[in-house]
């Protein structure tokens, strides 16, 4: 296989889950008769622009598909992100009336719905009809496409560039990673920003984050990597921030490359991104041996899990679990674990309720079900909202309940 960007041969592995479904292919009792679709679920470096990347086997129509069932609403922590994105947004770059919004992966509307509310012309891009209908529902334009250079062309020749592109979690979801950065080159005013946030690599390894490995992921991203993708497809990073969100993100402020003097370029900003750079140097980033013990680290979850799980299994321990994530459902494939040892997890969006997860065919139920069975323990399979889970289940203390979490290490508390 050749690097997604740069084309050189992909040599160096980083990680292998063996097998996997789609993470976000959930089933109904009907289609757990029915063969499942899996496919392997392997990363590799490329050891010439430093992107991590899945093998090719999923295409993006087989993963995000009209019934795609992540929402973004469903988590308040979320959704107090995006409003407070909206508002630093339009205080940094003087968002009025005048102004144009995009966002691409608009999901539900979870982020336009506070741009709208500020009154800023705006209108999102998303390819899942399930998603697109419920920002259409809130009364927000939706072009209901993938994202790329040929759908960029089409809105900035009717007149529908912007002055601000949000790209939240979508960067590491493209297959063409080249087409879609080019797409923002062209959808952007000449004068626009595009802010882009996605997990950063450097604190996946940092955190044994293997979880966040599934099939809609084809990226895994790095500062130094994003800067050379741009830098190919005419975008130039003038900031960047860290964020908590996903275990460790980076929020990353694009202009275009032909825009000389842009009104949003600073020298601390630049100075971010380079000491933001020489971070990822000093960690080894640009050296072979900092991917090498991700597959060991990753068994060791699996193993401590398998051997909570059996271990309460032994003892009597009922447990359950909390969060239908797709990064729960790396996690449980790849240790294996089955409804005999986890016999359901409890989920928030009425559209996950009633299915089984992918693979391990563990059903979804509503949280009337965890208070009727008052499990002893409780996984929480999104830890990256392991406090926010915690603070709506501190009911469940009243009946001794303890939270679990995996990742990075197994912890009860």
């Amino acid at each position: 296989m050749k690097c997604r960007h740069c084309g050189s041969p992909l040599q160096l592995p980083f990680l292998d889950l063996g097998g996997a479904p789609p993470s976000n292919a959930y089933l109904s009792e009907a289609a757990l008769r029915a063969p499942e679709t899996w496919f392997p679920l392997r990363l590799l470096v490329c050891e010439t622009c430093w992107l991590v990347q899945t093998e090719d086997h999923a295409g993006r129509e087989a993963l995000f598909t009209d019934d795609y069932a992540y929402f973004s609403s469903f988590s308040s922590s979320w959704l107090a992100h995006a409003k407070a994105y909206v508002e630093a947004m339009r205080e940094r770059l003087g968002l009025t009336a005048a102004s144009r919004v995009v966002e691409v992966a608009s999901n539900d509307g979870y982020l336009l719905q506070y741009v709208q509310a500020a009154g800023i012309p705006c209108y999102g891009v998303e390819p899942t009809a399930s998603t697109a209908a419920a920002a259409r529902a809130k009364s927000i334009e939706v072009v209901e496409r993938f994202f790329g250079v040929a759908l960029a062309d089409e809105l900035a020749r009717a007149g529908r560039q912007a002055d601000l592109i949000a790209a939240n979690n979508v960067l590491a979801h493209v297959p063409d990673i080249n087409d879609f950065v080019g797409g923002f080159t062209r959808l952007l005013k000449l004068h626009g920003v595009a802010t882009f946030e996605f997990p950063h690599l450097l604190r996946m390894v940092e955190g044994c984050q293997f979880d966040t490995a599934y099939h809609e992921h084809y990226s895994y991203l790095s500062l130094t990597a994003v800067q050379r993708i741009f830098a190919a497809n005419g975008l130039v990073v003038i900031d960047v921030q860290e964020l908590p969100t996903h275990g460790g993100s980076l929020r990353v402020f694009a202009a275009r490359a032909d825009a000389v003097g842009h009104p949003q370029a600073s020298d601390e900003g630049a100075t971010r991104v380079q000491q933001l750079l020489v971070t990822e140097a000093a960690a080894g980033m640009l050296g072979a041996s900092f991917y090498s013990d991700f597959q060991a680290r990753a068994i060791r979850v699996k193993r401590e899990l398998l051997t909570f799980l059996l271990q309460c299994q032994a003892d009597g321990v009922s447990v359950g679990a909390y969060g239908a994530a797709a990064k729960g459902n790396t996690l449980l494939n790849f240790a294996g674990v089955r409804p005999d040892l986890l016999p359901y997890v409890v989920d928030k969006n009425p559209a996950k309720q009633g299915q089984y997860l992918p693979g391990s065919h563990i059903p979804v139920v509503s949280e009337a079900h965890l208070r009727a069975h008052k499990p002893q323990r409780i996984l929480i399979l999104p830890w990256n909202l392991r406090s926010e889970v915690a603070e709506q289940l501190d009911y469940t203390r009243s009946w001794g309940a303890q939270m679990v979490v995996a990742v990075p290490r197994l912890e009860v508390f």
